[in-house]
């Protein structure tokens, strides 16, 4: 690459990421429905038309916004995990639910913007979907590790709902059992509520002790999927 190729592929990055903090900034003060590129354009003192050769629709600079958001929480779910590589499983669902939680509570405009109300007239692409997989699929690997290791407790699993049990670990987990895998779909839909109603103030009043609340209520999931929460005994 020439300096000059270069140098423009680094003042394009350094656009793009100033694009994108002014729609953050914009998401914080007006809320997704109301991102604007012609907004973003004014308050960067670029005409829309030279903003339109980086995010060519609103759509385009959401989708850019939204797998930011993904990559950045499951980046920091990443790391939490790792950091309890020697710990047992259920301490190692416990700290990834928790790094999720602190994420949100530190970036709540972007939790709003991927597990809030869905923006009108905005679809998601195919595209995110990586990016949207990553707490799951980390929070799947937690479980896996203990399926191989000293074994999971496998939850209960109504007959009427075994055929769609059984589709699920196909398409998600297929080294996990079917009733092990429709309780960890349940649990990482319930991790999400219980962050949503913290950053969305469904808690005010009712709950004071957050922090002991929330761990109480993840160790509970983790108990759910089928992971010993009492590390010096065996599953039952």
């Amino acid at each position: 690459m020439s300096t000059t190729q270069g140098a423009r592929a680094r003042a394009r990055i350094e656009v793009t990421a100033a694009i994108k903090d002014e729609a953050r900034r914009q998401l914080a003060a007006e809320g997704a429905a109301k991102l604007s590129l012609r907004a973003v354009a004014r308050e960067l003192g670029m005409v829309s038309s030279a903003l339109y050769r980086y995010f060519p629709s609103r759509d385009d600079l959401l989708t850019a916004l939204i797998i930011d958001a993904y990559d950045s929480l499951g980046v920091t779910a990443e790391a939490a995990h790792a950091k309890t590589d020697e710990e047992p499983p259920a301490r190692r669902w416990v700290a990834v639910c928790e790094a999720v939680r602190g994420w949100a509570l530190k970036h709540p405009h972007e939790y709003e913007l991927i597990y809030g109300s869905p923006v009108p007239g905005y679809t998601a692409p195919e595209t995110t979907i990586p990016s949207a997989a990553r707490v799951g699929l980390l929070l799947i690997d937690v479980v896996r590790e203990a399926r191989f290791g000293r074994g999971v407790t496998l939850p209960p699993l109504p007959s009427g709902l075994r055929p769609e049990a059984e589709r699920m670990a196909d398409d998600l987990a297929p080294d996990l059992p079917p009733e092990v895998m429709t309780a960890l779909v349940a649990s990482w839909a319930q991790l999400y509520g219980l962050v949503g109603f913290e950053v969305f103030g469904q808690f005010d009043q009712v709950v004071e002790d957050r922090d002991a609340f929330f761990t109480y209520a993840v160790t509970r999931l983790a108990h759910g999927v089928g992971l010993p929460v009492d590390d010096d005994a065996p599953p039952t």
